[in-house]
This record gives C-alpha cells, sequence and structure tokens, in this order.
C-alpha cells in the first residue's frame, strides 16, 4: 500500500455528504472516510487512519490526519471544498513521503 499511496496523492470526496448537526463533521467520520476513499483509489484500506479533531463545515477549512500503512505513518490534509445545508465535501491530501 505505501508504494501505492503516492499515486494517489489527490483523492477527491467529492460524493461524500454527512449530517452535520452543528457546525463540523466528527474526526470518527472524517477518519472513516479518508480509509473508504484511500481503499477505493488504492485497491487496500489503510491499516488505521485518525483525526485528531473535527473538520469545521466552511469552504477552505482543513484538519490534519495522519493514515498507517505497512507500518508507515502519513500526514493527511483533508480540506473542505463545498458546504450546502448538511452536506460537506471535501479533497483529501496525502503526503507523498512518510513523516
Amino acid at each position: 500500500m505505501a508504494a501505492g499511496l503516492g499515486a494517489a496523492a489527490l483523492l477527491s470526496a467529492a460524493g461524500c455528504s454527512f449530517s452535520i448537526g452543528g457546525s463540523s463533521v466528527g474526526s470518527d467520520d472524517v477518519a472513516n472516510e479518508v480509509a473508504r476513499q484511500l481503499e477505493t483509489e488504492v485497491g487496500r484500506m489503510p491499516d488505521d487512519v485518525t483525526c485528531p479533531e473535527n473538520l469545521p463545515a466552511e469552504v477552505g477549512a482543513s484538519v490534519r490526519c495522519e493514515l498507517t500503512a505497512d507500518g508507515q505513518t502519513y500526514g493527511v490534509t483533508v480540506t473542505a471544498t463545498e458546504v450546502e445545508g448538511t452536506n460537506v465535501r471535501f479533497d483529501v491530501e496525502v503526503d507523498d513521503e512518510p513523516g
């Protein structure tokens, strides 16, 4: 999987939408969607994805997450690209090198 992460450096999670009760997408929801998108793009689920904070439901807002695959840890930037009502769409960018 680690070799495939470079090829999937920018993933568009434009099809995902979340029901937000407040003003953000929960960190667990963001982490689960990042893992799902990576599985779709790379063909294998990462070992783990964690996001320490919620993603604010504001266009341009971002959070840093971490994903682990094959013993390597990569940084991930998740950026909100569109907010319509309770739907939040975002892009996922995986760092080129493990950190």
